[in-house]
């Protein structure tokens, strides 16, 4: 977590809403409080960033002026249900890069777990996951998505994931054994999109959480503990991480996946 996140990030709650929950997570990371009885949302000023509990949902609204729009982490709508109506099922480039396309449902780790959307995804092709994320910040808007969906209509989906707000290396690294069939990274990496919302989560993500200086240590922390493969995702024309070559790539029109094969992954029972 970035290290200047107090001057940075403050928390507010709107009125109505029980405060217990805000007030904690306060507490527990050093960070200002505020209630809306107090001071409206859209008159904080001292802090670029507001990690702000609605009454619908919870997000990180940008306070400078002109800023896009709030970044949650929700799965109820928009976007996500979209994806999952018409995203191409087990002929989407993730669920290849998992093995899913080779008739065979492997668990999985997702070690840089984000916003979720990615292994949204994969939960709704069956995959049980275990998301890591080290930003409780981040893990907190995670946290409150996957509460919100339950009894949705993407309720069963979520049920096959599970959050743990932990620092994915030392996590990794404190396990004795094998800790899933596939171990999923998509870590940090500078992004050319031009769209507003990969602009608007890249710079937030970049800003309170900071850039993955430690992604050659997590692909060798995964690979340590992964059954059959280990997945990193990557810009098309992005560097490897340094280290061992990837056993084959799956390249698509703006991303590609390195695929780091440790057997095959056939031998998943079917």
């Amino acid at each position: 977590m970035n290290n200047q996140l107090q001057t940075l990030l403050c928390v507010h709650v709107v009125e109505h809403l029980d405060p217990t929950r805000a007030g904690a997570f306060a507490a527990l990371h050093h960070l200002s409080l505020f209630k809306s009885t107090d001071i409206d949302l859209t008159d904080i000023s001292d802090f670029p960033y507001v990690l702000s509990y609605g009454a619908q949902s919870l997000s990180i609204v940008q306070t400078e002026k002109g800023s896009p729009g709030p970044v949650n982490a929700s799965f109820v709508g928009g976007k996500t249900v979209h994806r999952l109506k018409f995203g191409g099922g087990k002929g989407q480039m993730v669920a290849k890069a998992v093995g899913l396309n080779r008739g065979v449902v492997p668990s999985i780790l997702d070690a840089t777990a984000g916003l979720g959307r990615d292994a949204f995804v994969l939960a709704s092709l069956g995959c049980e996951l275990t998301l890591l994320e080290r930003s409780p910040v981040i893990a907190e808007l995670l946290s409150h998505a996957l509460t919100e969906a339950q009894g949705s209509e993407v309720g069963e989906i979520v049920s096959r994931m599970r959050l743990v707000s932990e620092n994915s290396i030392d996590w990794l690294q404190a396990q004795t054994s094998s800790v899933a069939d596939v171990i999923y990274l998509d870590p940090m990496y500078p992004h050319r999109d031009k769209s507003s919302l990969v602009k608007k989560e890249m710079r937030l993500f970049q800003t309170l959480v900071g850039e993955d200086l430690d992604d050659e240590a997590l692909l060798a922390a995964s690979l340590e503990k992964a059954r059959y493969r280990v997945v990193v995702k990557r810009p098309r024309k992005g560097d490897m991480i340094p280290g061992p070559k990837p056993s084959l790539q799956l390249m698509g029109k703006s991303c590609r996946y390195d695929i780091y094969a440790l057997k095959s992954i056939d031998g998943i029972k079917r």
